[in-house]
């Protein structure tokens, strides 16, 4: 059970070393340049903004922007209520350490 099991070894004949190849150097031979693209050719469609994609552009945006910054304001006021109430803590066991001392 606790053996493990290892998977039936391979019996597929072993290839043959490929025949060695002899490579004859080829003289270099330059290629003429392509001819530059035209400049106002492209193959990406243009994006056109109708008035009803662009406000909903900027009314998801917005939306974003918001909730964003609600998340954020909520997370620095956590983090201000937490501090003001160790600080209390702290006054009051220093208050009750202090008196109890006397």
């Amino acid at each position: 059970m606790f053996k493990p099991k290892y998977p039936p070894q391979d019996t597929a004949p072993v290839p043959a070393a490929p025949p060695s190849t002899v490579h004859s150097p080829v003289p270099f031979q330059s290629a003429a340049a392509p001819a530059p693209a035209a400049a106002g050719a492209s193959n990406r469609p243009a994006v056109q903004l109708t008035p009803g994609s662009a406000l909903t552009l900027v009314v998801g945006g917005s939306a974003v922007v918001l909730v964003v910054g609600a998340v954020l304001v909520s997370m620095l006021l956590a983090v201000a209520i937490t501090a003001a109430s160790v600080a209390v803590c702290a006054v009051t066991l220093r208050s009750i350490l202090k008196s109890d001392r006397r």
